[in-house]
């Protein structure tokens, strides 16, 4: 008997430690490599690196002349950075130099992380792209929409930002549980039918969120931490909120006034994330690798899905998308928020990857079209030679 007790015991002690580790293995991935020492055009080594350095400087200097970028700036191969400036202060008129490491407001390019954590979670089967709204709140009063028209942007929703009235909100800020109070008590009408067109709605990933933290049990800031910013070793990448975001992510007026925080500046999701160029880098690159998403996780989220207008523009699951004249698609996302802007521009094809982050309003963050297509004209067939 003694002798069947210690062998059940070694039993379920190799099980638990079995389940330990693929427990383990869902958060503990290796981290992409990404070179941690400051850009030095001297480590590049190849004609191909020197010729897209060259054009990325020339883009650089000519984009930012006039209105010069208060943030980051940055384009990589592979991981491999090839270009990178930092230019401004964190606080307007301080002696605070943004670096590699200072964390900014990257507004909208949030949903990327939001969608992708949906996508996490619908791999695990945890839940699925067309479950129903009243799955996770039953009293949603709209019927249709499901998990995937919240991801492209077809649910028909009204944005919040537009229906919700900010004299009610004088003194508080909203919550993404407000957000959804206020569709079930107010029940304001819909765009358009679910699924019948595309409509860009910030209302979409709000609820995203809250389904992330239902499935979960954990906020969307830790879900987040856990699942994506620590195993890739994004350290200076946070969910942040209005009183963060006085505190280290002012952002700033093209005249230099800093922009004050609203009743707005609470809600997750759609927004309000902090980040660094290079930590994006480390999000890009983790999407190559298969390590988080399998090859069909990630189709069906670069895939797109409205059809309903002719045009070389099109969105899938939390990332918009612009088919080049060369047939090369490019996967980005840009954000806005207050006088922050962000772009966040993939040509996966080439695996090229451009950055840019402000936090003083600059338009030219969004112009990338030039330096897209001066890159793509690089040849990245054939032998590629040290000089």
């Amino acid at each position: 008997m003694k002798a069947l007790l210690t062998k059940f015991f070694y039993i379920l002690l190799t099980c638990v430690s079995i389940l330990s580790c693929r427990e383990k293995n869902t958060t503990s991935l290796p981290a992409p490599v990404i070179d941690t020492a400051p850009f030095n055009p001297a480590s590049l080594t190849t004609k191909k690196e020197k010729e897209i350095y060259r054009a990325c400087q020339a883009f650089y200097q000519k984009q930012f002349k006039y209105n010069p970028l208060n943030g980051g700036f940055l384009v990589a191969k592979n991981g491999k950075i090839l270009f990178e400036a930092y230019s401004g202060n964190l606080h307007y008129g301080a002696n605070d130099s943004i670096t590699m490491q200072t964390p900014m407001h990257i507004a909208s390019t949030s949903k990327t992380f939001t969608a992708m954590g949906i996508l996490y979670l619908i791999q695990q089967k945890k839940i699925f792209l067309n479950d129903s709204l009243q799955k996770f709140f039953p009293s949603f009063p709209y019927t249709g929409i499901t998990v995937q028209t919240l991801l492209n942007h077809r649910s028909g929703l009204a944005n919040y930002m537009n229906v919700m009235d900010p004299k009610n909100w004088k003194d508080k800020r909203v919550s993404n549980q407000d957000v959804l109070n206020f569709l079930i008590r107010q029940k304001p009408a819909l765009q358009g039918q679910p699924n019948r067109q595309f409509t860009y709605c910030n209302t979409n990933y709000v609820l995203l969120a809250l389904i992330i933290e239902q499935i979960t049990q954990k906020k969307y800031a830790e879900f987040l931490k856990e699942i994506f910013f620590d195993p890739l070793g994004m350290i200076n990448t946070s969910v942040c909120n209005g009183d963060t975001q006085r505190a280290f992510a002012p952002s700033y007026r093209s005249n230099g006034m800093e922009e004050a925080i609203t009743w707005l500046d609470d809600t997750y999701g759609d927004k309000n994330i902090c980040s660094t160029p290079r930590d994006l880098l480390r999000w890009d690159q983790a999407l190559y690798n298969n390590t988080l998403f399998t090859k069909e996780t990630l189709n069906s989220a670069f895939s797109p899905y409205s059809f309903e207008k002719p045009g070389t523009h099109n969105y899938g699951l939390g990332w918009r998308m612009h088919l080049l004249k060369n047939n090369k698609k490019i996967i980005y996302h840009n954000g806005w928020w207050h006088g922050s802007n962000s772009s966040f521009y993939r040509i996966i094809s080439d695996g090229i990857t451009i950055i840019a982050i402000g936090n003083k309003m600059n338009k030219q963050i969004y112009k990338v079209k030039p330096l897209i297509e001066a890159i793509s004209s690089v040849r990245f067939s054939g032998k590629d030679t040290d000089e």
